[in-house]
């Protein structure tokens, strides 16, 4: 378990213990999750996508588009993003009520978005995430249908993704494979957008684990070989004996790869690794969390992020 190879001084405020109930979302722990609990998974992610969008969109203008050297097509495409979320949130919302669940209802949020920039950057990572979202999901839906509409979803996101790393001057498709993550892997990364959510919304058996950013003094272009520090703003992560090793795990869809990881003041620094051969690349919008475990990532091993790296692929 994680409590006991770790200890943390502090968690950041996304990371409560388990069992728990934050001021994100309800929590609850369940013997296994339904299909309905993954629906309403999804519609979490698609309400904060489609907020994102729309308070974007009410913000800036296509005049700001322009000054900040994207055009009116730009602009435009964007506010079709922006209705294909609102279409999956009212198609998640009509499943769940369709089956007889309480659909979640939207959340209040905090994006920190300042310009079209820092927006369109946002936008980049939360579509990369969703990609990842229901890449993960998708070995534990039971019904077919609700499968086949997952991919539906997951495909359209996927092309979103493309679409504005496109737009921001980055490689539409940096690697062959995507990257599933787990339910809490991706709760993390969108805990820290959520400010609180309606208290009658169903409780969700997710939680957050201690957040890990990337260090913002990391070289602009990251590639295999390449050292990087993650940080763990607010608290202090050790081993619980004082000596042994850390790892940093990149997570891949065939499996983790894992690279000593080094403590330094406010985190951990570490070499990116390379892939070994025949499994998938460490490219893209990578995920990294840190771990005790140099054999496998789980929920019982991860004791820090995913942190969200941009790694180049060398190939490309």
């Amino acid at each position: 378990m994680r409590s006991t190879f770790f200890a943390a001084a502090a968690f950041a405020a996304v990371a409560s213990g388990a069992p728990y109930k934050n001021n994100l979302i309800a929590v609850r722990q369940a013997p296994a999750i339904t299909d309905a609990d993954i629906l309403n998974y999804a519609l979490t992610l698609e309400h904060l996508e489609d907020k994102f969008y729309r308070e974007a969109l009410a913000n800036f203008t296509e005049s700001d588009f322009t000054a900040a050297g994207f055009d009116a097509g730009v602009y435009a495409n964007i506010k079709e993003v922006s209705a294909d979320e609102t279409t999956h949130v009212s198609f998640l919302t009509g499943a769940l009520k369709a089956a007889g669940a309480t659909p979640v209802q939207e959340c209040t949020y905090s994006f920190g978005v300042t310009d079209v920039k820092s927006f369109l950057a946002t936008a980049s990572i939360l579509e990369g995430v969703g990609v990842s979202a229901y890449l993960g999901a998708a070995a534990d839906i039971m019904s077919k249908n609700y499968l086949t509409a997952a991919g539906s979803i997951l495909t359209v996101e996927s092309r979103h993704s493309a679409y504005i790393r496109a737009s921001l001057g980055e490689s539409p498709f940096p690697s062959p494979f995507d990257v599933p993550l787990d339910f809490n892997e991706v709760y993390t990364l969108a805990a820290p957008f959520i400010v609180s959510c309606p208290s009658d919304n169903p409780p969700l058996p997710v939680k957050a684990f201690p957040t890990l950013t990337a260090s913002p003094k990391n070289p602009a272009n990251i590639t295999t070989g390449t050292e990087i520090t993650l940080l763990t703003p607010g608290y202090t992560l050790t081993a619980a004996d004082g000596k042994s090793q850390v790892y940093a795990a990149f997570i891949t869809v065939t499996g983790p790869v894992f690279a000593p990881a080094t403590a330094v003041d406010g985190g951990f620094s570490l070499k990116v690794p390379e892939a070994p051969e025949g499994t998938a690349s460490i490219s893209g919008q990578s995920y990294i969390v840190l771990t005790g475990c140099n054999t496998t990532v789980s929920d019982d091993t991860v004791a820090a992020g995913p942190a969200v790296v941009e790694i180049m692929n060398l190939l490309a």
